[in-house]
């Protein structure tokens, strides 16, 4: 039975979802942006927005942040920096530009125990000051603001919900009609160790490769994206193995990102803005 679940869960689900027009199931095929990696998307842009704004504003009530510092300037200046970079590599390019509805926003989180940077869709960004010393630098800062901008210009979030919406329905369709009863757990453990985490680290590398793609363009050494890991390593210690984690282990993370910085300088050029 183990073998089956290997072989064929993913062709299972991606056969099911990704049927362009499927009368059983209202989903899209898109493909990510710089990449022609084709993605599952049910939520639209205007669902994931409608919940995420009003979540992100909750968080800036509820959360300490330093404004009105050079720091919290600072990382404003560079993400919108990447912001119009990003704006006027498709412009130039005569496509449509993925960020066109989000509504950039950058606030800096007291709170210097927490190594950590998110985005949410739409352009809600936040950086937490335990970070900072990690990024070091400008160069580092835009290292990390390009990978987190791009899990919103991937659609990561709505393409992780969608995923998580059909495995559920198969999961269950598994247990009931071909198993026959549930299995305590079992759906959990597929989720997790089947089709979540490997997923995750696809999305982490995409990130990464479009993060470096988007400080390039903006005009930063994105030499620093791996350093950045280096000194996460330092600060760190020896993390879960790749398996188990939902991010490419570090080393790996360092070997890609080294191997991506001639080719990016080479196809993405800074570009004046």
């Amino acid at each position: 039975m183990s073998d089956f679940f290997n072989l064929s869960r993913r062709k299972f689900i991606w056969g099911l979802s990704c049927t362009c027009g499927s009368p059983l199931l209202l989903t899209s095929c898109a493909e990510v942006a710089m990449s022609d990696r084709k993605q599952i998307k049910i939520f639209s842009d205007d669902f994931l927005h409608s919940k995420a704004f009003p979540a992100y504003e909750n968080f800036k009530s509820n959360t300490k942040l330093i404004t009105g510092t050079s720091e919290s300037q600072n990382l404003i200046d560079i993400g919108f920096g990447i912001k119009e970079a990003i704006n006027s590599y498709y412009s130039n390019l005569g496509e449509e530009d993925p960020t066109t509805n989000f509504q950039w926003e950058f606030v800096l989180v007291d709170d210097d125990q927490t190594k950590n940077a998110w985005c949410m869709p739409g352009g809600k960004i936040a950086f937490y000051t335990g970070i900072m010393p990690i990024a070091k630098n400008d160069d580092g800062i835009a290292s990390i603001m390009g990978h987190e901008i791009a899990h919103a210009v991937a659609r990561h979030s709505a393409e992780r919900m969608s995923t998580a919406l059909l495995v559920d329905a198969g999961t269950y369709a598994l247990e009931r009609f071909i198993l026959g009863e549930p299995l305590p757990g079992f759906s959990r453990q597929l989720r997790t160790y089947g089709l979540d985490l490997p997923f995750n680290r696809k999305q982490e590398s995409e990130a990464d490769y479009m993060g470096i793609i988007f400080s390039n363009l903006a005009g930063f050494n994105i030499e620093e994206s791996y350093k950045i890991w280096e000194r996460m390593q330092e600060s760190k210690g020896s993390g879960p193995a790749e398996f188990f984690s939902t991010h490419p282990a570090p080393q790996n993370r360092i070997r890609k990102l080294k191997e991506w910085i001639p080719e990016v300088r080479s196809k993405y050029p800074s570009i004046k803005v």
